[in-house]
Order: structure tokens, then C-alpha cells, then sequence
């Protein structure tokens, strides 16, 4: 499981389990353990403000540079 957090107030947005190496590219929501974002419209955002990515169906599109992330990757 791992925690991404705002990269401007550091403050924690998704507790997420990421199956598989590589980037994190999307959220798919049936993973999402705990949200701690405020959703406008189709827009997930950090409390702060800060846009981290957008509700594309069943996965949420990341932004890059508007999160970081920690933990560990599950691996199949």
C-alpha cells in the first residue's frame, strides 16, 4: 500500500493499492483504500488546493509533479 501527498502542503490526499512496478500513471478507485481529497466535479484536489488529477471512469488521471508517493508496491 502506499501514501500519495500533496507536493505543495505535504499533507496526505490517497492511501492506494499499487499492484506492479513502474510510475504511477492512475489511480483505478476500486483500490483506493482511504481518500482524504476534495472532489469538484470531475477534479480531485488536495485540501490546499493543489489539482492532482482528473475522474476519468474508473480511474482517476494523475497529474505528474502535483504528488508524491510512498510505501510499498504490491508485486503479482
Amino acid at each position: 500500500m502506499i501514501t500519495i501527498k500533496c507536493t505543495k502542503c505535504k499533507s496526505k490526499i490517497l492511501k492506494y493499492k499499487k499492484i506492479g512496478k513502474g510510475r504511477l500513471w492512475h489511480c483505478w478507485k476500486d483500490r483506493i483504500i482511504e481518500d482524504y481529497s476534495i472532489r469538484d466535479g470531475n477534479e480531485v484536489k488536495c485540501q490546499c488546493g493543489n489539482l492532482i488529477g482528473i475522474i476519468e471512469g474508473k480511474w482517476i488521471k494523475m497529474k505528474k509533479h502535483s504528488f508524491t508517493y510512498s510505501g510499498t508496491v504490491n508485486r503479482k
